[in-house]
Parts: C-alpha cells; sequence; structure tokens
C-alpha cells in the first residue's frame, strides 16, 4: 500500500500493473521531450536575434504534421496492447463474485459450493494494534499466488467500483449489470483497496483487502470455511 508522503504509484503486484507502470513512465518521457523541444524553441526565440530569412512553407508544415502523429502513435500501440490484455480473460483459475452493499462488500465463491460471506470494515475502537485504520475488514479476499483470478463484479443498490491499486484492477459496480475483469497476484502478500464510486454518506467506509496466499494455504481455508 502507499506509503506517507509518496508521489509515485504502488508497487506493482501483478503482471499489468507492472505494464501500466511501465506505460507510465514511457508517456512520462514523451511528454518530457515535448516540454523540452518547446522550452528550447522559446529560449530560441526569445534570446535570438530576429531574422528576415524564411523557410520554406511546405517542408516545416510537413515537419509539423508528421511530428504529432509520430507521437500520437508511440503513445496510442503501447496503450491500445494494454487494454487488450486488461480484457482478456483466458481459463481462470478461480472465478470470484462481489457485490457492493451500501456500505459493505459481499463475495461469493462460485468454484466452491456455499463459500460466500460479507465483508465489513473493522471499527476504529475494535481496530487491533498495527492494523491500517479505515482500511482493515473482518473478512479478507483470500486468493492463491500465481493463479489467474476472475471477478464478476456488481451491485445491489447504488453504483459503486472495486478498486485494488496495486494489482492494477478497478471495475464499476452497477446494478442490474455484471462486470468481469481479472488479475493474478505475482507474490504473497495483503493488498489494499476501496470503493471508487462516490456512493452515499459512508462510501469512505467499504475497504477492500486481498490476501494473496500459496495454494496450499488457499485450500485450506477454503475447506475449513465451506465445511
Amino acid at each position: 500500500m502507499a506509503n506517507h508522503s509518496q508521489f509515485s504509484f504502488q508497487d506493482a503486484s501483478s503482471p499489468i500493473m507492472e505494464e501500466l507502470l511501465q506505460f507510465h513512465d514511457h508517456a512520462l518521457m514523451v511528454a518530457l521531450a515535448i516540454c523540452s523541444l518547446v522550452l528550447y524553441l522559446l529560449t530560441l526565440m526569445l534570446t535570438e536575434k530576429l531574422s528576415s530569412s524564411t523557410v520554406d512553407a511546405q517542408a516545416i508544415e510537413l515537419v509539423w504534421t508528421i511530428l504529432p502523429a509520430v507521437v500520437l502513435i508511440t503513445l496510442a500501440l503501447p496503450s491500445l496492447r494494454i487494454l487488450y490484455m486488461m480484457d482478456e480473460i483466458n481459463e481462470p483459475d478461480l472465478t470470484l463474485k462481489a457485490i457492493g452493499h451500501q456500505w459493505y462488500w459481499s463475495y461469493e465463491y462460485t468454484d466452491f459450493k456455499d463459500l460466500t460471506f460479507d465483508s465489513y470494515m473493522v471499527p476504529t475502537s475494535d481496530l487491533p494494534l498495527g492494523h491500517f485504520r479505515l482500511l482493515e475488514v473482518d473478512h479478507r479476499v483470500i486468493v492463491p499466488t500465481d493463479s489467474t483470478v476472475r471477478i464478476i463484479v456488481t451491485a445491489d443498490d447504488v453504483l459503486h467500483s472495486w478498486a485494488v491499486p496495486s494489482l492494477g484492477v478497478k471495475t464499476d459496480a452497477i446494478p442490474g449489470r455484471l462486470n468481469q475483469t481479472s488479475f493474478l497476484a505475482s507474490r504473497p502478500g495483503v493488498y489494499y483497496g476501496q470503493c471508487s464510486e462516490i456512493c452515499g454518506a459512508n462510501h469512505s467506509f467499504m475497504p477492500i483487502v486481498v490476501e494473496s496466499t500459496p495454494l496450499a494455504n488457499f485450500e485450506s481455508w477454503s475447506s475449513l470455511l465451506s465445511s
């Protein structure tokens, strides 16, 4: 999760988030090159003496038409690649359904029988020492590490949004509609998120906690909870 006075993104914990971070850095380098060129030209105009020499209009028009097109292509191609990767869901190892309510989440593990639970935020008065205020829940989402998880997101009342930044996941929960996405936790850990759609008075109090564990631990947890 994010640290105090952190300016950058959270550390990537999924392949998709790694791609998003790389594209962010790529786009920043393109923007830096554009700003440097504009600053150089402005400095040149302010410091150099005015000249009456003219440049061939056809040549300069060709340059300022092709150059922006090349810049747009260098931004569009990686962006489209990541969009297709985010929409691709091939034979998931686990399917999870998240249902947004005012103001908590319900989860259903559709591959298991009767494995469902509600996830509420832990009040500050009941929060154990060392846990995060407004981010900890009474029941975490447990997923196996290095396994593709398909998550189906919907809502029971108003608009919500299921978002975990370090996993690169953000999907709107819409009443009467099923949205789906997928993620793969590349290492064990606990990942925090929150509802990212203003959904009422207690919008700030419906956090999301995803815990990635080795497959053996996940099987033990699922058998214990479903029994």
